[in-house]
């Protein structure tokens, strides 16, 4: 009898760089649960992208000889994944263990940092179909954001991050905060039946309840399957008193303030008079005048603990 084909790709320079450390672990646990494992070293920028070697197995996706997709990496590895999964007809069930880091979005699933754990759930977990949202053409897990440190998890050094983790962040958004305080960006944002428009020092259209480790504005009980993602602006304040007032209402989670909106959406267009540089996932996510987002309901299923 034929096994099916668990396709494995390591991105073993992410975040902490203990992608690669488990590889036999990995394989052996596939094996055993009665999969064949097809394990690939990911190299982006080549043919050994995960967005080649995913769209290599199109077919055997589509005719079932491949039916999972296991990928160790951070949330940038995912979110290169998750993309190339969206392109497929069928798409098949996603597995992660995380070795970035800050792993924001593992957290959220309640996805293990210890990486035995991990790999046991990956492998005999159980499915979860979450939400996934769509910024332009592309795709993103758990954040779209713009604004003051929206630039910290994709713009800090790669080996800072591998020595402080998510210390690192926390160094180079203090590092930013004079320019961070300074920016504004004059934008009309339309999300469901909201209409807002002024200067936004940040926006987020997110599915998580951090992002770069911080703990942003959403309810740490969210549902990453209800169809909808949670909006977050700031307006730009005027004086020192309004920062304190805000700084003051993120770290209580009170809504209640001029300058904060908060609000769950299932989708968000946003017009700005300048480009706007975005991040997706923590990466790079492109510069617009108009980013138009939306909320695909339960789009991707992923190995999850069972308490899901």
């Amino acid at each position: 009898m034929d096994k099916k084909k668990a396709l494995v790709l390591i991105n073993k320079t992410s975040g902490t760089g203990k992608g690669g450390n488990d590889t036999l672990a990995i394989a052996t646990k596939l094996a055993e649960s009665g999969y064949e494992p097809v394990i690939y070293p990911i190299v982006p920028g080549t043919d050994l992208s995960s967005e080649y070697i995913i769209n290599d197995y199109r077919d055997e996706f589509l005719n079932g000889k491949a039916s999972m997709l296991l990928c160790s990496g951070g949330d940038g590895t995912l979110n290169h994944v998750m993309n190339a999964i969206m392109q497929l007809d069928k798409k098949p069930v996603l597995s992660y263990i995380p070795s970035g880091s800050t792993n924001d979005f593992a957290k959220g699933l309640g996805i293990p940092s210890d990486r035995a754990k991990a790999i046991e759930v990956a492998v005999c977990g159980t499915p979860f179909s979450y939400d996934v949202g769509k910024m332009n053409g592309n795709y993103f897990n758990y954040v779209a954001a713009f604004g003051a440190f929206s630039k910290v998890s994709y713009a800090t050094d790669q080996e800072l991050k591998n020595v402080l983790g998510y210390a690192a962040y926390i160094i180079s958004a203090i590092a930013e905060l004079p320019q961070n305080i300074g920016y504004s960006c004059r934008m009309r944002i339309e999300a469901d039946d909201l209409v807002e428009d002024g200067d936004f020092i940040f926006g987020a259209v997110s599915n998580s309840a951090s992002v770069a480790g911080m703990s942003l504005f959403a309810d740490e009980n969210i549902k990453q399957d209800d169809g909808q993602m949670e909006l977050l602006l700031i307006r730009a304040p005027k004086n020192l008193t309004d920062i304190n007032g805000i700084v003051t209402a993120l770290a209580t989670k009170e809504p209640d303030n001029p300058y904060i909106t908060y609000r769950q959406v299932k989708k968000a267009r946003f017009i700005s008079e300048e480009e706007t540089e975005w991040t997706l996932d923590g990466e790079y996510g492109g510069a617009y005048k108009e980013t138009d987002i939306q909320v695909i309901n339960k789009a991707i299923t992923i190995m999850t603990k069972s308490s899901l």
